[in-house]
């Protein structure tokens, strides 16, 4: 199980499964590997110092994406979501072995094709790279910046 059993408190999410060539999208938790998550996020500009225990609560709390090629796990993408009105897509990435091959562009169609993120009012996506992925799937910057605000606490994973 990955070090993430269904529990009480854990968000009942549906399951899809893409599939392209040697690879697989799965939104199956149970499939993620939570160590390679985890040690992809710790260092991570966004989530340094995150420790395994918040990237597993915040998981259990997400609808989650895991690339996979084989068992092994090569990309994940998390969506926090209300399934009603708003997405936002975090925690994103491919391994950088796996990186030119398309994953990314594939990862984020299959998101936003997802029937339960396709019908939503808003999706956002918080990045200082890969714009111009982000805006041929449809992407654009806030269209009032100035209404956008936010609370960065730079020293939430250090305790």
């Amino acid at each position: 199980m990955n070090g993430l059993a269904r529990q009480a408190g854990s968000l009942d999410t549906p399951i899809h499964e893409f599939h392209r060539e040697t690879f697989t999208i799965s939104t199956d938790r149970l499939r993620l590997d939570m160590r390679s998550v985890h040690k992809f996020l710790e260092t991570a500009p966004w989530s340094n110092g995150i420790t395994l225990e918040i990237v597993e609560r915040s998981i259990a709390n997400s609808f989650c994406f895991g690339v996979f090629e084989g068992n092994a796990q090569v990309g994940f993408a998390r969506v926090v979501t209300d399934f009603a009105t708003f997405a936002y897509v975090c925690d994103f990435f491919i391994l950088e072995p796996y990186r030119g091959r398309g994953l990314a562009k594939w990862l984020i169609t299959s998101i936003l094709e997802c029937p339960e993120i396709k019908k939503l009012r808003r999706c956002c996506i918080v990045t200082h790279e890969a714009h111009g992925l982000y805006r041929a799937m449809g992407f654009m910057s806030a269209q009032r910046p100035e209404a956008y605000l936010e609370l960065i606490k730079q020293d939430a994973y250090r305790n």
